[in-house]
């Protein structure tokens, strides 16, 4: 296993909500470690929802590509429209999946799990709200990745670690037999067997 190395008493993982927790159950499984769950969402363009401009996280951080933002023609005023309708929508995950629930990773090896990265714009949010909450050592794990996804996340962790870094890459879910949205009940239900 590629993060057996990350074993021992301190480690945490956490799946990005949503499709991340279902990759982080396994690896939480396999390293004998508590698996949580980060929330962080991508800002999508208004023309296509799938085209990551940017990305929000908790604790205010908002990360923007704005050569995206600026092939995507999005006003300014657009922009902001779409990222406090993200803002909410992570308020609404953290609420269902953390309720009052602190997210502790101080002192922790924190390993960051996604179930792929295309823009990897999402990854950096949640990369610098989870470095932001103190952990000893910050990783970011996936089974597929772009390279600009890859080349993207690297300088913002400690340890990158991708199963797969395709020269030709066209979307997460070409790599999945079943790429089907998961759901809040079935984070939860994640979350349930790991605690």
């Amino acid at each position: 296993m590629a993060l057996a190395h990350l074993k021992g008493p301190d480690t945490i993982v956490l799946g990005l909500a949503r499709g991340g927790v279902e990759v982080a159950a396994q690896v939480a499984k396999a390293l004998g470690a508590p698996l949580d769950v980060l929330v962080a969402r991508k800002v999508g363009a208004p023309t296509h929802q799938e085209y990551g401009i940017g990305a929000v996280a908790p604790g205010g951080i908002a990360v923007f590509n704005q050569d995206a933002v600026h092939y995507a023609c999005v006003s300014q005023e657009e922009l902001e429209r779409i990222t406090a309708a993200e803002i909410e929508e992570v308020e609404r995950r953290l609420r269902v999946y953390r309720g009052d629930r602190p997210l502790d990773l101080e002192g922790k090896c924190a390993i960051l799990i996604d179930d792929g990265l295309a823009t990897g714009i999402t990854a950096v949010a949640s990369a610098r709200y989870a470095r932001s909450l103190r952990p000893a050592k910050l990783v970011f794990a996936v089974p597929v990745s772009s390279s600009q996804g890859a080349t993207l996340v690297r300088p913002e962790v400690d340890e990158f670690v991708a199963l797969a870094i395709p020269p030709v890459f066209y979307a997460v879910g070409a790599w999945y037999n079943d790429f089907s949205q998961t759901t809040d009940e079935q984070v939860l239900e994640l979350l349930g067997r790991s605690t």
